[in-house]
């Protein structure tokens, strides 16, 4: 997320000052990535150095305002016009952890899914509700709830593939091993025994039913 756009977007229609700025960028995203008023005016100060936005007086309560400068201006409608590349997101931290995971041994990587499926779900479910709650006209921050709630469910079908791909790799390792075990490591870890196919089919369908069942009657 650029805090500094955003700022710059705030600025977009008139002189704000910090408080101001950060409660709108909250109203305007759902209060789904609550910004620190720290960061807030710590980036005011680097955009005024760098010129894209100016000091505008003070008020009675000694409030600082800012106002966009023509060159600010400018830097947002770039950025607006500009797609978002691959590499200015940050890591994926599920995704590096999982590919750790299947290459150290005793680790459950069975339980990670589970575990990290559960609090998807979990989460999915929280940003329904709070999407069912706002208004029809409140569209920012409506779009920014629909945007967290397709990448949970991405996550969740992404996490049944991982849990798939898991078993598979047992099994083709098992049968690589003329008359060896399978590498415990590979699906659960040493001390335990992997899932079965059985065992996947039916977490996937309870995930699907569950993904669902967040969604019902909450159409998008």
């Amino acid at each position: 997320m650029s805090v500094k756009h955003s700022l710059l977007a705030g600025l977009a229609d008139g002189e704000r000052y910090g408080y101001q700025l950060r409660a709108e960028f909250e109203e305007r995203t759902g209060a789904t990535w609550p910004l620190n008023i720290g960061q807030v005016y710590t980036t005011l100060n680097r955009l005024e150095r760098d010129g894209l936005v100016e000091p505008a007086g003070q008020d009675a309560a000694n409030h600082v305002f800012y106002r966009i400068t023509d060159a600010g201006r400018e830097e947002l409608f770039s950025w607006f016009a500009r797609p978002v590349t691959r590499a200015e997101r940050p890591r994926d931290e599920l995704a590096v952890k999982l590919a750790l995971a299947v290459t150290v041994g005793g680790v459950d990587v069975a339980a990670i899914v589970h575990a990290q499926r559960k609090h998807a779900l979990a989460a999915l479910q929280d940003y329904t509700r709070v999407k069912a709650r706002l208004d029809p006209a409140e569209l920012a921050a409506s779009l920014v709830l629909e945007s967290m709630i397709f990448q949970s469910e991405a996550e969740i079908r992404w996490l049944d593939h991982v849990e798939a791909r898991v078993l598979r790799h047992a099994r083709e390792s098992q049968t690589t091993r003329v008359g060896g075990p399978a590498d415990p490591g590979s699906a659960k870890g040493a001390g335990g025994a992997a899932p079965t196919d059985a065992d996947a089919s039916t977490r996937t369908s309870r995930s699907t039913r569950a993904t669902a069942t967040a969604r019902k009657g909450k159409a998008i």
